[in-house]
């Protein structure tokens, strides 16, 4: 069974009497594990899709199943609850809380979860050993550089062990450096937790380390290659 799969996805936006196509009819699928891209200019749809598979926004026509759920039925209670359960995202701004400690923003996601404080602690402590950060846990974000925020950004989408992390231009504000250490700790957070990972890009560095490629173009699939 595919992860995540749409049929015939369309999203429309209306200007007066236009109709501009997002996304055009758009079938993919994904598999369990996969290390995928979607790649193509600025308004070829790329965070358009992954809106539709974080379910943030509703497809005008066409489906979006994920985990075998089709997830225009949710509401917002229900889609709510499916994200925290099945998603993580991880997005170019960080969107860290600058009065928490490292420790704090990761553990939020887990706050809405039925789990104990000794539990929590360590699935964050853990969450945080794996972006090499354990020894930055009592900082604030105003303390770390941009390529640890964005580490920390990685834990707390990580923590809850979703089966799907979207990744929403996760280098665009980071330098090379940073880009490739950040690069090498989500590849191999994908062969640990088997997640599925989709990223929205432009950036040849991440281009480079995907082993599927998917090129967009004003709102349709133009290729779909397996990467060497």
């Amino acid at each position: 069974m595919s992860v995540i799969k749409t049929e015939n996805l369309t999203k429309i936006y209306r200007m007066g009497h236009t109709k501009i196509y997002a996304l055009d009819h758009v079938n993919l699928s994904f598999e369990k594990g996969e290390f995928a891209g979607l790649v193509g200019p600025s308004g070829s749809g790329k965070t358009t899709f992954l809106n539709m598979v974080g379910i943030l926004d509703k497809p005008t026509e066409g489906r979006v199943i994920v985990m075998g759920k089709e997830t225009s039925s949710l509401n917002q209670k229900e889609a709510a609850l499916f994200r925290r359960k099945y998603i993580g995202f991880i997005f170019q701004t960080f969107n860290l809380f600058p009065h928490y400690t490292a420790f704090e923003n990761v553990e939020f996601p887990l706050l809405l979860l039925d789990l104990s404080t000794e539990e929590r602690k360590e699935r964050v402590m853990e969450a945080l050993e794996m972006v090499n950060l354990a020894h930055r846990a009592n900082s604030k974000p105003s303390e770390l550089s941009g390529g640890e925020r964005q580490r920390v950004a990685i834990a707390r989408a990580i923590v809850k062990r979703p089966e799907i992390i979207l990744a929403d231009e996760p280098t665009a504000n980071l330098d090379a450096k940073n880009s490739y250490n950040v690069l090498d700790i989500m590849a191999d957070i994908n062969e640990k937790l088997k997640a599925t990972f989709i990223f929205a890009t432009h950036d040849e560095k991440v281009i480079k380390y995907l082993r599927r490629k998917i090129t967009l173009n004003d709102g349709k699939v133009v290729k779909d290659e397996v990467m060497k």
